[in-house]
């Protein structure tokens, strides 16, 4: 229910211990401190907030594997939003491409990662999800760096990919703001909503042969 309509249908004393009304409360406090934020001051060249550090896709003898390592400054609206109790949601998704002249590309793969970043108020720390597990971190930047970089993530099995060199992959990182509450996406992505929450980067590279070990003699 809205929280227009939920304000029609409590009145009087309950209204103000129903838990539809608390929660239109804390949504529209939340919203109102992140749209009064002052504007950050401009600056002639401003850092991107994801810079793509290293990223490459390989083939070994058994998988097709992506290694990347973002940095990532959250734009001052979204740290806010996160440390005021909002969950935000990191998604990366990798797909090996196989091209074909004589039609679409063949897609052969598709992997999703997701996880989940929340701060714990009780003890100054953020709690990074992923499935079922969990992990604390003391630090906003020791929290991200859970999954802003990895190494070694199999993609494929390596027989769906040809020693030919031709196939490519596609690499996606996003802050998924489909998964913010009801009302926050409206203020995201609605009139007055602010740019900062379009975090993400992508890239396509080739798919490279892995550098074959060294003999030991």
């Amino acid at each position: 229910m809205p929280c227009a309509a939920a304000d029609r249908h409590l009145h009087g004393p309950r209204a103000q211990r129903g838990p539809l009304a608390g929660l239109c409360l804390w949504t529209a406090a939340l919203l109102m401190a992140l749209w009064q934020q002052p504007a950050p001051a401009q600056s002639s060249a401003p850092a991107p907030p994801v810079e793509v550090v290293a990223l490459a896709a390989t083939r070994s003898a058994d998988a097709v594997l992506l290694d990347y390592q973002l940095r990532v400054a959250l734009p001052p609206p979204v740290e806010e939003a996160a440390r005021r109790g909002v969950p935000l949601y990191f998604v990366a998704t990798a797909t090996l491409w196989k091209p074909r002249w004589y039609w679409r590309d063949d897609r052969l793969a598709r992997v999703r990662r997701e996880w989940r970043l929340t701060y714990q108020p009780l003890t100054s720390s953020w709690r990074v999800s992923q499935g079922g597990l969990g992990q604390s971190h003391a630090t906003l930047d020791e929290a991200m760096a859970m999954f802003t970089r990895s190494s070694g993530w199999r993609i494929a099995d390596a027989a769906l990919a040809d020693a030919d060199g031709r196939h490519y992959v596609e690499f996606d990182w996003v802050l998924d703001t489909s998964q913010l509450p009801r009302p926050l996406q409206i203020g995201v992505t609605g009139i007055g909503g602010g740019s900062g929450w379009a975090l993400g980067v992508e890239r396509t590279m080739k798919l490279e042969a892995a550098a074959a070990a060294p003999e030991t003699r």
